[in-house]
């Protein structure tokens, strides 16, 4: 199976340079990406209903003659209409179709057919619109629905799996081995591919979709708790003496519990003589930049150097000023290192990097750049790391022979979904927030309600405090929402003249986004209208209040990180969220909202309501994108192959029993994959 990801989709019958394009697309290059393209859903047409009993607007299908001819007219505008009836003994069914020529040359009067979609009834009427239709004698019991791309439709893509299975070799090799295969009660891959793709019944899909969900997750274990097992026998630079206590009684403040209890998990990692590999989660607000600071205090009192890197250059900023007011009169020198780092200043910091005199360098992507050496590398520190893939992340971790990591997120993961997506990771989490640290207030309000919450804005910018304003689009034309400029512009001409208003979105180049962000840090800026490019990466504790327009479009997850950019100071805090979404998602999104600040409960309650796929996003914070499992439906299958994954690597690490050989081949080409992330 493994050797069908070489050949092109080009080889297979009827592909050529047109569709082989429209593949491209959908991610699919090779013959065997194409046979594990997995249907998103399935038509069942194997017990069709009679017309009169079929439910009305939901899609089914029916067995009935055709007992009229189509008959084509033109209407207003050049469209082409084909109506025609069939019937059983049940009733008539009127169908009409739109635009497609080939119904009338395809359709006979007095052949039987089956018809699949939505029935509407009509006074006595009942009516079906551009339907799928098969003859009855060759409809197939199941059809599956795939993805799709404009000029590629389901039927097409169908018949291009069909002669991609023609190239599965006679005697496949399984890569799950019969035992296991056996124990869990899974079908062969042959069958399995087969049937998702070209099933007789529903249980067919039901057999093949939990082993290919097995097989999966089985890959993905195997290819995280390699990686963890290889980078807990990798040898870091040991440290002689945990210095925590000393650093902690240098802060202005009490660590936390939670803060204490972690830094000491990280100290004992890097005192244990291998790899640390740990991700730090905690909610916005929690301390982590505190945790951090430690262990990089830690590190270069004995003699080791640490790097941390950040996603944006006004957070590396915020970052480097922290890490230097901690680290102020201890001897230990920090330098910060970003795209705009004057020439003079970067040479400087690169020479102080390579002969050793500085012990800890703060900055973005610029500490991946080809002239960045270090003297002695022992510790890697990323900040919000669904920001960055993994090839990011080792390639600054290739910098220093087998340093520590520290991986440091503020986006609230279940533990046990944090579990496998950073399976190749520790975890540890920051349940605790520091006291004095005020909730921000929430609340929901109607649009009709906007003019009093300008007003309520207005009142912070009179008294020296700052806002965000969210908006969901840079560009206008969806939904009657406005864009960021045309909003800015509202404000300054209408709402909030005489405040100084600046527009930040994701279209505008890097250089004139920083400059903004570094503006309102600065406060240079009354109020930043902007798009969720601010999610992450600004720290102003100056920032009072968060507004988001049309809230509704958000996952909490993400509403909970936005409204993490204020209650950073000493002033009350408040968010408002304006939305005149009444479906009950929306307003039960709003209610938890408004009654939380706890971010964990807030993820959890996220995953309740939309599920994993846009809980994460497309891609699954830097891992490649699963393409039939489910994280949160599938978590007993994921416990099983937890256990099996464990099983196999303690007999065999390396993969290189011959039992085993199909599924190295796998975790080969999930890692290649992982790495282009």
């Amino acid at each position: 199976m493994a050797s069908l990801f070489q050949v092109p989709v080009t080889e297979i019958k009827g592909v050529g340079e047109t569709r082989t394009k429209l593949y491209k697309k959908l991610g699919v290059g090779t013959a065997g990406a194409l046979l594990r393209f997995y249907p998103r859903a399935y038509e069942d047409l194997s017990q069709p209903l009679p017309i009169m009993e079929a439910p009305l607007d939901s899609a089914c299908a029916v067995r009935a003659t055709l007992v009229s001819p189509p008959i084509e007219t033109r209407v207003r505008g050049g469209m082409l209409l084909t109506k025609m009836q069939a019937a059983d003994d049940s009733g008539v069914l009127h169908i009409t179709f739109f635009n497609n020529p080939y119904v009338k040359s395809s359709l006979r009067e007095g052949e039987e057919y089956i018809f699949y979609g939505k029935i509407t009834a009509n006074f006595l009427r009942r009516e079906s619109v551009s339907p799928e239709w098969f003859p009855a004698e060759a409809c197939p019991p199941v059809r599956p629905i795939y993805r799709q791309t404009k000029g590629l439709t389901s039927r097409m893509i169908q018949a291009n799996m069909k002669s991609a299975l023609l190239l599965l070799p006679d005697s496949i090799q399984d890569p799950i081995p019969e035992p296991i295969r056996m124990e869990y009660n899974l079908c062969h891959l042959r069958f399995a591919l087969s049937n998702i793709h070209f099933p007789k019944d529903m249980e067919a899909v039901k057999i093949a979709r939990r082993r290919l969900i097995f097989e999966e997750l089985l890959v993905l274990q195997l290819a995280l708790q390699r990686m963890k097992g290889r980078n807990r026998r990798q040898k870091g630079l040991l440290l002689e003496k945990d210095y925590t206590e000393e650093f902690c009684s240098r802060l202005p403040f009490s660590p936390t519990g939670a803060q204490k209890r972690v830094m000491q998990e990280c100290a004992q990692d890097m005192k244990g003589g291998f790899c640390m590999n740990r991700l730090v989660q905690g909610d916005v607000g929690s301390g982590k930049t505190a945790v951090a600071a430690a262990l990089c205090y830690t590190a270069a009192k004995n003699g080791i150097q640490a790097a941390m890197m950040a996603p944006t250059e006004i957070l590396a900023k915020q970052h480097y000023e922290t890490f230097s007011s901690f680290l102020e009169g201890t001897g230990i020198t920090v330098a910060l290192l970003t795209g705009s780092t004057p020439a003079a200043q970067k040479r400087k910091v690169l020479s102080g990097l390579k002969d050793g005199s500085i012990q800890l360098a703060v900055g973005t992507h610029a500490l991946l750049s080809k002239g960045v050496e270090f003297s002695r590398l022992g510790l890697v520190v990323t900040d919000e790391q669904h920001r960055f893939g993994v090839e990011q992340r080792e390639a600054l971790a290739d910098k220093g022979d087998s340093p520590h990591l520290l991986v440091m997120s503020a986006t609230p993961i279940p533990r046990t979904l944090a579990l496998m997506i950073y399976g190749d990771l520790d975890l540890s989490i920051l349940d605790e927030l520091p006291p004095g640290r005020t909730p921000v207030a929430t609340y929901s309000i109607t649009s009709d309600k906007r003019a009093r919450a300008f007003g309520f804005l207005k009142k912070h910018v009179e008294k020296g405090l700052q806002c965000y304003i969210i908006c969901p689009m840079i560009e206008e034309g969806v939904n009657d929402m406005k864009s960021v400029s045309t909003y800015a512009q509202e404000l300054r001409e209408e709402w909030l003249p005489g405040c100084r208003i600046g527009e930040l979105h994701g279209k505008l180049p890097a250089r004139e986004k920083e400059q903004i962000m570094e503006d309102f840090a600065q406060g240079k800026l009354d109020i930043l209208v902007s798009t969720t490019v601010v999610e992450v990466g600004m720290d102003v504790p100056n920032a009072a209040v968060m507004m988001i327009e049309n809230a509704e479009r958000y996952g909490l997850s993400q509403l909970h990180q936005l409204r993490g950019r204020v209650g950073r100071g000493k002033a009350a805090s408040t968010c408002i969220l304006v939305t005149d979404a009444q479906n009950q998602e929306a307003l039960a999104r709003m209610k938890i909202m408004c009654s939380t600040n706890n971010g964990f409960q807030i993820a959890d309650e996220d995953l309740k309501l939309r599920g994993p796929g846009d809980f994460f996003g497309s891609r699954q914070h830097g891992l490649p994108e699963l393409k039939i499992a489910d994280m949160l439906s599938d978590t007993e299958t994921l416990g099983e192959t937890q256990r099996v994954a464990k099983k196999i690597l303690s007999e065999d690490f390396a993969l290189e029993a011959p039992a085993h050989r199909g599924l190295r081949g796998e975790v080969r080409l999930l890692l290649s994959s992982l790495r282009g992330a």
